[in-house]
């Protein structure tokens, strides 16, 4: 889907500025397209600013990083851009700093730990646009009929598990380490173990004991046990598992929010709890973020920032976290949200969003490293796969993808 929304201010003045800013689409269908969220923006900013112009291209996210990609590598960057990662444009000196554009209370008031993601060599590039914590969703009508409450453990997991399988159900626990999504899977499960992808600043840390450990447990307690349903994890996607919940067929998986409203319209019911830890509940979540940026090629500081001031207010990012399910990346509108009753199901999340640790994506090696863990990270708990072998081939990789980001 592409959509280019011209901003309808007043054009012409020796001083008016044209925006070019490229955006993700979050909807699902025209009826919520992105195209709408921006143009409402856009219009209300242009009242309020007559001499400047902003002109939005919203495309699917199949399309928009690599067609930013090509405007800048044409050496046509748009003045911003709305995507999935930045620190390789960060790298190369092509953005402005978020302290170049925002005003101090905007900059101040980004959620801490996804400020903290956006930063590269401790400077920070990307600001925060929209965001994601998990929970493990689990089907209340399948653990009613098994006799067994939600996991705090991996111990009760498995039990749980067990259960569920005992009395029919098709995936007791989802396990999608499939190529669509396979590294928020694996970070989820790592960092409950005690481990992650970097657990110093410098290096990736992907074949650390406690992340061995964590997958080998996986390998002999849940998969090995036939307790992750009939699809072998490296071949389940996200969407397939979630799909799989939606109908009734899985007993527990990770979730984000947005798994909520298609569960409640098949008419699932579920509960939600934070992921299972060791000991106990996971005393770190997950979470994901989406990115905006700023290209200096085209100057305009000034305006951009000024735009960007009205992007993050309460308001608008309040708007938009609602409409797609999302978090605010504001804490002003986290804790707005938070005491809105209407908001009531999100409050969860935003629980876990203060809990939560990102890819890391401030490093320019992390597409690289992600691309390979979706590849290969679901031989780790094939019948056949040795978890330390596959952990060990994974650091390898991101080793070398480190050192030559760092040359």
């Amino acid at each position: 889907m592409t959509a280019v929304l011209t901003g309808c201010g007043l054009t012409g003045g020796s001083d008016d500025v044209t925006l070019r800013l490229v955006a993700a689409d979050y909807g699902d269908s025209a009826a919520n397209s992105s195209k709408k969220y921006w143009a409402d923006v856009v219009d209300a900013y242009e009242k309020k600013h007559p001499d400047v112009t902003v002109d939005v291209t919203v495309l699917s996210w199949n399309d928009v990083d690599a067609k930013v990609k090509e405007m800048v590598d044409a050496g046509n960057a748009p003045d911003m851009a709305q995507i999935g990662s930045y620190a390789d444009y960060a790298a190369a000196d092509q953005l402005y700093r978020t302290s170049d554009l925002l005003s101090i209370p905007v900059e101040a008031d980004f959620v801490r730990q996804l400020a903290e993601a956006g930063k590269v060599r401790g400077v920070q590039y990307g600001m925060p646009f929209a965001s994601s914590t998990r929970l493990l969703f689990y089907n209340k009508t399948l653990f009613a009929k098994a006799g067994i409450t939600p996991p705090s453990t991996w111990a009760e997991l498995a039990e749980d598990a067990r259960a569920l399988k005992a009395e029919g159900v098709k995936y007791p626990y989802a396990l999608p380490l499939g190529p669509e999504e396979a590294q928020a899977e694996t970070m989820q499960w790592l960092i409950s173990g005690g481990g992650g992808y970097n657990q110093t600043v410098s290096s990736y840390s992907i074949d650390s004991v406690q992340n061995v450990e964590t997958f080998t447990w996986l390998k002999d307690k849940l998969v090995g046990k036939g307790l992750t349903g009939p699809v072998a994890p490296g071949r389940l996607n996200r969407a397939d598992a979630f799909a799989a919940f939606t109908a009734g067929e899985v007993g527990m998986l990770n979730g984000h929010p947005s798994l909520m409203k298609a569960a409640e319209e098949k008419g699932v019911k579920f509960g939600m709890v934070p992921m299972p830890g060791i000991d106990g509940p996971s005393k770190v979540a997950m979470g994901v973020a989406d990115w905006m940026t700023a290209f200096r090629r085209g100057g305009h500081a000034k305006e951009i920032g000024r735009f960007l001031d009205f992007v993050y207010s309460e308001k608008n990012v309040l708007a938009f976290s609602r409409e797609y399910d999302l978090l605010p990346v504001t804490s002003s509108a986290s804790q707005a949200m938070s005491e809105d009753k209407a908001d009531a199901g999100l409050r969860p999340f935003l629980d876990e969003l203060t809990l939560s640790e990102l890819y890391p994506v401030g490093r320019t090696s992390w597409a690289q490293v992600s691309a390979a863990i979706k590849k290969r990270i679901g031989a780790a708990v094939a019948p056949s796969g040795n978890p330390a072998t596959v952990l060990e081939n994974l650091q390898s990789t991101a080793t070398t993808a480190e050192i030559a980001a760092r040359s």
